[in-house]
C-alpha cells in the first residue's frame, strides 16, 4: 500500500478539511483529493462525506484510522531503526508503557549504556495494545507491561510487582476523607475488581484517569488522591510533595517482560543481567514505602 495514500488520508481526517491536509502536504488539493479516492478504490468502501462544511469520516473511515495510524507508526518507527543500523553497529529497541519508564525503564538505559559501551538505544513509549504489536512485528526487541503476552518467538516472565498505593495531595486524610478528593485511576480489569471490593465508598469518584503514573501530576496540586506505584511516589513523599493515606489497601500490580526469542544471546544476556538488576532497586524503593503503609 503507497504511503502517500495513508499519509493523505490521516491529514484529511486530523483537519477535516482537503485544503488544510494539502497544505500540510505541500500537494494541490485535487492531489490529496485523488490519493483519497484511490484508497477508498483499494479498500472498497468510502471513507469520508463530503459537504460545504468539510469533511467528516465515514463508519469506514473511523474504522481505518487506528489502523493507519498503527502503520503510519510503524514506518517511522522502522525509519528510524534501519536509519540507526547506519551509524551504530549493534542496536536495541525497548518500549514500555508510560509508567514503568520512570524509576525503572530510565534506569535500564542508564545501566545498558553503562554495561555496554557503544550499544545503541532506541526507547518507546505505548499502551500494552501498541506494545503487543511492535514486539510481535519486531519494531521493539523486549518490553515492559502489566498485559502478558504469549506467543511463538516471544519469551514472557513476571519481572516483579508494582505496588500501587494510595496518595494525596493534602495530608492527613483518610480513606472516609476522600469523597469528592478522589481521583480513579485505571489501571485495568484486575485492579477495578480490587477497588470495587475493598473501597466500595469510592465506586463512583467525579473523576477517572487512564493515564497511569501521569495521574500524580493532576493529584498533586490539586489535594487530590490517586492510586499510583509505591517505586514512583518515593521520593514525592519523602519531600512532602505527596503524602499516604495510611488506612487505605495496596494492590500489587504485577509488570512482565517480554523478549523476542531471536535477540542475539550476548545482548540478551546483557539485558537481562541489567533489568534484573534495576528492578531489584526498584523493589527496594517499593519495600521502603510499604514500610509506611
Amino acid at each position: 500500500m503507497d504511503l502517500q495514500l495513508i499519509r493523505s488520508f490521516v491529514e484529511v481526517a486530523t483537519h477535516g478539511s482537503f485544503a488544510a491536509a494539502s497544505e500540510r502536504l505541500f500537494v494541490t488539493q485535487s492531489a490529496v483529493s485523488l490519493r483519497i479516492q484511490r484508497l477508498e478504490e483499494q479498500l472498497g468502501r468510502p471513507l469520508f462525506l463530503r459537504s460545504k462544511e468539510g469533511v467528516t469520516l465515514t463508519p469506514a473511515g473511523r474504522e481505518f484510522r487506528s489502523f493507519a495510524l498503527t502503520i503510519m507508526n510503524n514506518w517511522e518507527q522502522a525509519r528510524r531503526r534501519v536509519s540507526a543500523v547506519e551509524t551504530a553497529g549493534e542496536t536495541l529497541a525497548l518500549g514500555a508503557q508510560a509508567s514503568l519508564w520512570p524509576r525503572l525503564g530510565f534506569r535500564w538505559l542508564d545501566a545498558l549504556q553503562e554495561a555496554r559501551p557503544g550499544l545503541h538505544l532506541t526507547a518507546e513509549m505505548a499502551t500494552a495494545e501498541g506494545l503487543a504489536q511492535m514486539i510481535l512485528s519486531g519494531a521493539a526487541q523486549a518490553v515492559l507491561t502489566y498485559a502478558p503476552l504469549v506467543r511463538p518467538g516471544l519469551s514472557c516472565t513476571r519481572l516483579i510487582d508494582d505496588q500501587l498505593v494510595l496518595v494525596s495531595g493534602r495530608p492527613g486524610l483518610s480513606v472516609a476523607d476522600l469523597e469528592g478528593r478522589y481521583v480513579l485511576a485505571d489501571w485495568g480489569a484486575d485492579f477495578l475488581r480490587f477497588h470495587e471490593e475493598a473501597l466500595p465508598a469510592l465506586k463512583a469518584p467525579p473523576v477517572t484517569m487512564g493515564l497511569g503514573a501521569l495521574a500524580g501530576l493532576y493529584i498533586g496540586s490539586r489535594g487530590l488522591a490517586a492510586y499510583l506505584p509505591a517505586r514512583y511516589v518515593r521520593q514525592t513523599v519523602e519531600t512532602g510533595a505527596l503524602h499516604l493515606v495510611p488506612d487505605a489497601p495496596a494492590f500489587a500490580h504485577p509488570i512482565h517482560v517480554i523478549w523476542r526469542d531471536d535477540l542475539p544471546k550476548d545482548l540478551a544476556d546483557v539485558a537481562r543481567m541489567t533489568l534484573e538488576m534495576v528492578a531489584a532497586q526498584a523493589e527496594a524503593d517499593t519495600s521502603v514505602m510499604m514500610d509506611l503503609v
